[in-house]
Order: structure tokens, then sequence, then C-alpha cells
């Protein structure tokens, strides 16, 4: 996922440890990554998307709000449609939501990228704060924690340009400078793990994801549509949080198979009538 998005999805609560606390911009993000992206290619009503989110308790004056936002970021324009409003995605919205889509479906969400470990230092002015959170953010999602004052490090050979790629230009040169690294003898990593990484909370987080959606009844509420919607955002939410750390330093019967196993399921299960229904929705 690149910075552009990373941002988006960070950009809420950097403190926030729930799968299941549901922004409208996540379920925006999953829903056009679900029904859009290159698969349907005509601009969406307003009202359609703000059917889809209302089901799950998202007000349609905060499904305008975010849409606005989306269109101020780039990742969606707006048409005019008769006496409505469509919005469609930009050439850099699907790009973005392209690269997510790698990591949402792909085979070993939780597994680190390579060997080692990636380190990470950066320095940028108090008077470019945003510049600084689009960074921390993009890091973040990246799989980096801050071990100590100023030093960033991530599991795996992390491909920092493609991660940082919207916001190297805005970079003042030399702001940012990165390592790879491997583990000394005599210095284990164990330690700095548990440092850099509260490995209870993402255990936690793997746990809510488990006990809300292994329930037949998790969404028997709302429909497909949004099901599928609401499922993907939650997932997108633990991905954040998971780092990819590597098994050994993650204790006994962690759960993140079992969470894997339980959305591709999930998400199969929900595959056709949430596709039927957004075709009769936009047909």
């Amino acid at each position: 996922m690149t910075s552009s998005l990373a941002s988006q999805m960070l950009g809420e609560t950097d403190a926030e440890t729930s799968v299941l606390t549901r922004k409208p911009r996540q379920l925006l993000l999953a829903f056009f990554g679900e029904y859009v992206c290159d698969r349907y290619f005509e601009p969406l009503r307003a009202s359609v998307l703000i059917g889809a989110l209302e089901s799950a308790g998202v007000a349609a004056s905060a499904v305008r709000t975010n849409l606005d936002r989306m269109v101020h970021s780039g990742m969606l324009e707006r048409r005019r449609l008769g006496r409505e409003i469509g919005f469609e995605l930009t050439s850099h919205g699907s790009e973005v939501l392209r690269e997510a889509s790698g990591r949402v479906n792909g085979p070993t969400p939780f597994e680190p990228q390579g060997e080692g470990w990636t380190v990470v230092t950066f320095s940028v002015p108090e008077h470019m704060r945003t510049l600084r959170h689009r960074l921390r953010a993009a890091l973040t999602w990246s799989g980096f924690a801050v071990l100590r004052d100023g030093l960033w490090i991530a599991p795996g050979a992390v491909d920092l340009a493609s991660a940082l790629d919207a916001i190297i230009p805005d970079l003042p040169p030399g702001s940012v400078n990165a390592f790879a690294a491997s583990e000394l003898d005599g210095f284990p990593m164990a330690e700095a793990v548990r440092t850099a990484w509260d490995v209870e909370r993402i255990r936690d987080a793997h746990h809510e994801f488990i006990a809300h959606w292994e329930r037949e009844d998790s969404a028997s509420d709302l429909p497909p549509l949004t099901t599928r919607t609401v499922l993907v955002a939650d997932w997108l939410a633990l991905l954040r949080i998971d780092p990819r750390l590597p098994r050994q330093y993650m204790g006994e019967d962690w759960p993140a198979d079992r969470s894997y196993e339980l959305f591709t399921r999930r998400h199969r299960e929900f595959a056709f009538p949430a596709v039927r229904d957004f075709a009769a929705l936009v047909g």
C-alpha cells in the first residue's frame, strides 16, 4: 500500500487498537477496492455509497464529508450525473488500491518479506508537521515501529522506495536514512521486538477479529454488499496492526493463521451475493 492510502488509513487515530472501530474512510476504501477498482468503470452515484454505508451505521453526512476528502487527496473525481453527483476513481486512486490488494488478498499477509530487518531514521522539521505525520503513517503501515527515539525498525526487507513513493518528492534532501540489518550473535532480537511492538496487543487484535467473524450471525442484519465491505475494512485494520513479525518472537498458538483462514472463507462466502447486490444498485 502506498503512502497515499496509508495516510488515509492511519490518519484517523494512530493509537487505535480495535479492528472493529470502523471509520467511514476505511469503509469507503474497502468498498472501492472490492467493487469498483478494475471492475466498474462508471461514476458511482453518491446515493449508492450512502446506502451501502448507512447499513453499517455511517451517517450520510459522514459519507459525503469523507468523499470530499478523498476527492481532495486525489483518490476520487466528481462527475455530474443529472441531478446527482457521482464519484469515480482517479488513475492514482486505482493504482493505490491495486497495490493495497496485494496484501489484502495475498497468501501470506502476516509473514515478513525477506530476511533480517530494515532500519530507518529520519528528521523532518517542526514546521513540516503534516509531512512528518504522512511519513510516520507510511512507515507504520509498512510494519515499522519505534525502537528508541528516532530509530524505526521493521521485520524483513521492506521496499522503502515503494512505501514512501508519494512522500519522497516532498521530503528535504537527506531527511531519511535507511539500512538493512541482521541479528548478531550475543545480541538476540527478542527483547528488541518486545520493546518496539506490543505483541499482546497484536494478539488481542487477531482474537477480536476471529471472535467477531467466526460467528455465523456476525453480519446477519446487514445486506451482503455491506457485510463484505465491513469484513474487508476490519481486515485492513488488522493488517495495519500486525507488522508481520517473525513467528519465533510471537509465542505459542499465534492466531494469525486462524485469522487468514477465517477472512478467506468468509470473503469467499459473501462474494456472490455481494456482487449481485452491487449490480442491482448500479443497474
